[in-house]
């Protein structure tokens, strides 16, 4: 049986450099994320399979659908909000598929309330530490797989931008919405939290201060 500390350790280890993908997010930002099936992968791991998660709740609203998912591992419950825009045709504006919709917005759900148990929680910080890939040679930041010496692409922040000081990335705002959401927060009362904290509204608060309040809504 793994102590607490393997079962931690094997958790919130960061991902591998080759695992974390990108997309386009809110506010020209690029985002960093891990495919599903990883988060599964370290539950299993860490849990030996002993874990559940179901949906408890979802919600159709006209353009996104919502869903509440209740992760439980070693007898602690999480629970987490997800969210997926609904898809429609280009050419009528029909919806394709709810179903697909609400299956992704359970995978999201998912990966949110793993990150309660720290997996890739470094993916929502300001700075994620993510481990090096290794066929990278960390000497000259070029890759040798290709043989070329041609430059790595190394995962950064979650937006492509180094910068604390600019606007939150979309994935900490929806973090610390579900934090909130964890704690029993309203969104008004967040929005309150956050204008007595940084003086403006949580849309418009930096990266640096998201940061911050992910650690005041953790440690609350």
């Amino acid at each position: 049986m793994q102590s607490n500390g393997e079962v931690r350790k094997a958790l919130e280890a960061p991902f591998p450099a080759e695992l974390v993908k990108t997309r386009p997010g809110a506010f020209g930002n690029e985002l960093s994320y891990i495919e599903a099936h990883h988060y599964i992968e370290r539950l299993n791991r860490a849990y030996k399979g002993d874990w559940s998660f179901e949906i408890v709740t979802h919600k159709i609203e006209q353009n996104e659908v919502i869903v509440v998912g209740k992760l439980v591992a070693d007898g602690i419950i999480k629970m987490s909000f997800g969210s997926s825009e609904i898809t429609r045709r280009k050419d009528n504006g029909e919806i394709v598929s709810i179903g697909d919709d609400l299956k992704a917005a359970s995978t999201d759900a998912l990966k949110k309330a793993a990150s309660l148990y720290g997996v890739g929680l470094h993916l929502y910080a300001s700075g994620p530490q993510i481990q090096p890939n290794k066929n990278q040679d960390s000497g000259n930041g070029r890759s040798k797989e290709n043989g070329k010496g041609a430059p790595s692409k190394a995962p950064g922040n979650g937006n492509g931008n180094a910068n604390g000081d600019s606007r939150l990335t979309s994935r900490q705002h929806s973090y610390i919405k579900s934090l909130a959401g964890e704690k029993g927060l309203t969104e008004d009362q967040l929005e309150k939290m956050s204008l007595e904290r940084f003086a403006k509204k949580l849309a418009f608060v930096t990266k640096n201060e998201a940061s911050s309040l992910i650690g005041e809504l953790q440690e609350s």
